[in-house]
């Protein structure tokens, strides 16, 4: 049975809480057991293990999903 990862690299999700510097919105860099995300304000860069960083996800705001096929139709 395989489970399907919640999180992937390049997405960007938003957190219950703010950080400091006044963003909320993230970009995930590194996922695993351990969550490296950058702040979209200020650049500031953190290492999550991955409890913390699930538990502290409001939403995911936008999915690094496979490229959609029909999006890049060439002809």
């Amino acid at each position: 049975m395989s489970v399907i990862p919640r999180f992937s690299v390049g997405d960007v999700v938003r957190m219950k809480k703010s950080h400091p510097c006044g963003g909320d919105l993230w970009l995930v860099m590194r996922t695993g057991v351990d969550f490296r995300i950058k702040c979209l304000k200020c650049g500031r860069v953190l290492l999550l293990p991955r409890p913390k960083f699930e538990k502290a996800v409001k939403e995911v705001v936008r999915q690094n999903g496979p490229p959609d096929p029909a999006a890049h139709d060439i002809r």
